[in-house]
């Protein structure tokens, strides 16, 4: 996700915590925002996750889990 996306984010926020109503239209692109910056969250602590490996007792290094499937997150 870019810093631009992250910054209309964070401006619908702000107006909405200063007591302004949002258009529909605005309602729905923050609602589209939001979800695609929690997708890119989980993608990347997903990555992260399948890229740690640990060293057990007899020196064998094994990933921290097994890697999940590709495709879309399911909530």
């Amino acid at each position: 996700m870019d810093k631009e996306k992250i910054a209309r984010i964070n401006e619908l926020a702000r107006r909405v915590k200063a007591g302004e109503t949002l258009t529909e239209a605005e309602l729905a692109e923050r609602d589209a925002l939001r979800r695609e910056y929690i997708d890119s969250v989980k993608a990347d602590l997903a990555a992260q996750l399948d890229n740690t490996f640990v060293v057990g007792p007899d020196g064998v290094k094994r990933p921290l889990r097994k890697k999940a499937p590709q495709g879309p997150w399911k909530s």
